[in-house]
């Protein structure tokens, strides 16, 4: 079932959402040679604390999971699409990182993800952040009343396509508000009129997930929870909570 959510219910999700974004921030703050992912967990860990919001990600353990998920973000470096479960290997110089991080407040969540580098950048790791933050926006621009779901996908791959990139098979969006994972899927690719009709009130994750190597195919780490590359190739994911208004996308999850 869709839920629509009320003004006072997408002001309630952008308080999360602002906990969100400042978690993201602390442990892009964090991220430099030497720093393990799990010490990125703990950066962000404590801003939720702090914030008295509670992590929708620690414990998760949906069907396809053989654990729950024991962090509070998804640490996935280089050719680990998302989902990567943070560790104790210390991050290089040139490490591409995406970050994926969850925040329950009052009732309500927010959900938002980043790609970044540790040190130097590599041009081609540079043009993948660039143009997966751009295929996001492309489909935030796209989540207007009166639009179809469609739009959005239909944004969101013309930007990866051109770029050469590949779209994680089988993986993308989500509604989102009491739960982190609600109805309606939000695809990363779609036809342009097609779909469910975008209403005022709904609000959504978008989160482009895109692979350097051109493939939309994956393999799962032993570990259950990792999706990583089947050439090696590096990936990039970001995201965004977005509410459908009358004046257009607000996005939730942005300091």
């Amino acid at each position: 079932m869709v839920e629509m959510k009320t003004p006072q219910a997408i002001e309630a999700m952008a308080a999360a959402g602002a906990v969100v974004a400042r978690a993201l921030a602390a442990t892009r703050a964090a991220a430099a040679v030497g720093v393990t992912p799990r010490d990125l967990d703990a950066a962000a860990h404590a801003v939720i604390r702090e914030a008295g919001a509670l992590s929708p990600f620690l414990h998760y353990q949906p069907p396809f999971a053989p654990s729950p998920f024991p962090a509070v973000i998804c640490v996935s470096v280089n050719d680990v699409i998302v989902h990567g479960i943070p560790g104790d290997t210390p991050l290089r110089a040139g490490d591409l990182v995406s970050v994926d991080c969850g925040a329950t407040l009052d009732g309500w969540t927010g959900d938002a993800a980043i790609s970044f580098t540790v040190g130097a950048a590599r041009p081609d790791d540079t043009a993948l952040i660039d143009t997966t933050t751009a295929a996001l926006h492309a489909g935030i621009a796209a989540a207007v009343p009166g639009g179809r779901m469609g739009d959005i996908g239909a944004a969101i791959a013309t930007v990866a396509r051109a770029g050469g990139y590949g779209i994680l098979e089988g993986f993308g969006g989500h509604g989102i508000g009491r739960h982190m994972h609600e109805d309606p899927p939000v695809p990363n690719e779609g036809r342009p009129g097609r779909g469910l009709r975008l209403r005022e009130g709904l609000v959504l994750a978008l989160e482009p997930m895109l692979l350097a190597g051109g493939r939309d195919t994956f393999h799962t780490d032993p570990d259950g929870w990792s999706l990583r590359t089947r050439d090696g190739s590096r990936a990039a994911h970001v995201e965004h909570t977005v509410a459908i208004t009358a004046d257009g996308p607000r996005i939730l999850t942005r300091l």
